[in-house]
């Protein structure tokens, strides 16, 4: 009696599509993969270096302090300048995030059996994630510009 196990189904497969396989195309259809990873840790080290040197000039700016209220207004800069350098990070990593779900949704589309009939598909998409991207961005402005009033308001007091 025959029986044919998982193991030997894999196996079949794999022998029989082994000719099939071609290192270069492989390698083609990854770089976009490679390029998409590469811009992720650019950003990442691009943004580590900016809140390296901005934490290296508030502890400067710290040495000279002598009295408690100029540490006072030392730390509120700092906040304030933590909070501006979040804000950037976050609309930096949207963008590229956006532009990436872009740039995969036209990959798609030219892969697609039938381009032209997940065009419409493609351009919803396209539109749901600008129409998410303004959402967050609106957010983020408004999120700074309450966080600028609190600021004034503590100034003021």
């Amino acid at each position: 009696m025959f029986t044919n196990t998982s193991f030997e189904s894999i196996a079949k497969t794999i022998k029989e599509n082994s000719q099939k396989f071609n290192p270069a195309a492989s390698q083609e259809a990854f770089k976009p993969v490679m390029d998409q990873l590469k811009a992720w840790g650019d950003l990442a080290q691009k943004q580590a270096q900016v809140a390296q040197a901005a934490v290296a000039e508030t502890v400067e700016s710290f040495k000279t302090i002598k009295e408690p209220q100029a540490a006072f207004e030392a730390m509120k800069a700092s906040a304030e300048n933590s909070i501006a350098l979040a804000t950037q990070n976050l609309k930096e990593v949207t963008a590229l995030g956006f532009a990436q779900f872009h740039t995969s949704v036209d990959a798609l589309q030219k892969a697609h059996p039938a381009p032209e009939a997940f065009a419409s598909v493609g351009k919803g998409l396209k539109d749901a994630a600008s129409t998410m991207e303004n959402a967050l961005e609106s957010a983020m402005k408004n999120g700074a510009t309450a966080v600028k009033a609190a600021t004034k308001k503590s100034r003021a007091s």
